[in-house]
């Protein structure tokens, strides 16, 4: 299996290959985004695991050519991210979401 920087690579090149780098601004590929993240919500709501791991990564795609367009890091991205909750303290609500202390 790849690592994840690995595919980020390959998924940059074939977003340059096709212009989208290039041509494509952050907010076009938002848009594309939103679109994916419906489609996962449906994959979701079917309970259909094959086009959950689509809408998945079709979402990384999109996020993947925000930061091409942009020239940011996805791993860098998502280490800040990961940065700035891996000390936060909360709980759990009845829904299943995180609620952070304030």
């Amino acid at each position: 299996m790849s690592s994840f920087k690995d595919v980020e690579m390959k998924v940059v090149r074939w977003g340059e290959d096709r212009g989208i780098i290039q041509n494509s601004t952050p907010l076009a590929q938002f848009e594309k985004t939103i679109e994916e993240v419906a489609e996962l919500n449906a994959a979701l709501q079917a309970n259909d695991k094959a086009a959950i791991i689509d809408g998945i990564g079709d979402v990384l795609i999109t996020l993947t050519m925000i930061c091409g367009i942009l020239d940011l890091d996805m791993t860098q991205c998502y280490e800040a991210a990961y940065n700035e909750i891996k000390d936060r303290k909360g709980f759990l609500n009845k829904d299943g979401i995180f609620i952070k202390d304030v």
